[in-house]
């Protein structure tokens, strides 16, 4: 897999580095490590910023370094799509306050909402990935990732899962555990999911065969790999809430989401729920697409 990592010589792009390394070490492809200058006049300043990069990633297999210039923002998806990259690495710096983190129209959010690939914000340590977060549904179409879905909409499997052990699981180094998260939410159930299913762990939803226990088995089936430990948990209450909680609870390394890429007001609505989990996670998110 090719990766692209983003540095811009700021504090913050330490926390990028570090986890950059981590992921790379599996990919298979030369690393690019592309820094955007603002003009010609600060091509040097660029060259400096990739050669402290290239001295953090000394242990990492064949990289290239690049440099393009123009807005950061820009740069990035751009060269993401030419490149035809399978993950972009995006650092992303603290506000100050909650507020400006809401209003501030960050490089990292820009990379999520038109990169063509999976892309990780890196924020928080960094580091190592030993314990991961994925939150998935199990439905295809609109908000399908954040959204917990009725019976009718199981029907089409485990997208998120899919989709992540298609274009990244090979980058696991084979130690790591991860944590596939339900939320059941009463708010978008729909018909024919009791009341008794809402209020169910996982074992008591596989043992009665619901769609969500079947799901969970799939689940395990999609993730089985050696040296990697998977533990199904299911949580109750609203959906970015009880992401947050469970982010918090279990000090996971990484968190993974889903997105699509959707039009008019089904991208209004994934952008809402996607953007309140980028914003207020505290730790490194990945957003699969």
């Amino acid at each position: 897999m090719r990766i692209l990592l983003t540095t811009h010589g700021m504090p913050h792009d330490e926390v990028t580095l570090r986890l950059g390394a981590h992921v790379a070490r599996n990919a298979g492809e030369p690393t690019t490590v592309l820094t955007v200058a603002e003009d010609e006049a600060h091509r040097a300043h660029a060259d400096e910023i990739l050669k402290h990069a290239c001295e953090l990633l000394a242990d990492v297999p064949s990289i290239q370094t690049k440099v393009r210039i123009g807005h950061a923002a820009r740069e990035i998806i751009s060269e993401s799509e030419e490149g035809h990259y399978g993950l972009v690495i995006v650092g992303e710096r603290t506000p100050p306050n909650l507020l400006a983190r809401f209003l501030s129209g960050s490089t990292s959010v820009r990379v999520v909402e038109h990169a063509p690939c999976p892309v990780i914000v890196a924020k928080g340590k960094g580091g190592p990935i030993g314990h991961i977060l994925l939150c998935d549904s199990g439905a295809e179409g609109p908000l399908a990732e954040l959204v917990p879905p009725s019976t009718e909409t199981r029907k089409t499997g485990p997208a998120l899962l899919a989709r992540f052990t298609a274009q990244l699981a090979d980058l696991l180094q084979g130690e790591e555990g991860i944590t596939v998260l339900h939320v059941m939410s009463q708010i978008s159930a729909g018909p024919g999911v009791r009341g008794k299913q809402l209020r169910a762990d996982f074992e008591e939803l596989i043992e009665e065969r619901t769609p969500e226990g079947e799901l969970f088995k799939q689940d395990l089936l999609l993730l089985e790999r050696p040296g990697v430990r998977v533990r199904p948990k299911v949580r109750h209450g609203l959906v970015v809430d009880e992401i947050l909680k469970e982010a918090q609870a279990g000090d996971y390394d990484l968190v993974v989401i889903g997105a699509h890429r959707g039009a008019s007001w089904q991208r209004i609505l994934l952008d809402d729920l996607a953007h309140k989990l980028l914003i207020e996670l505290d730790r490194p998110v990945l957003v699969v697409r």
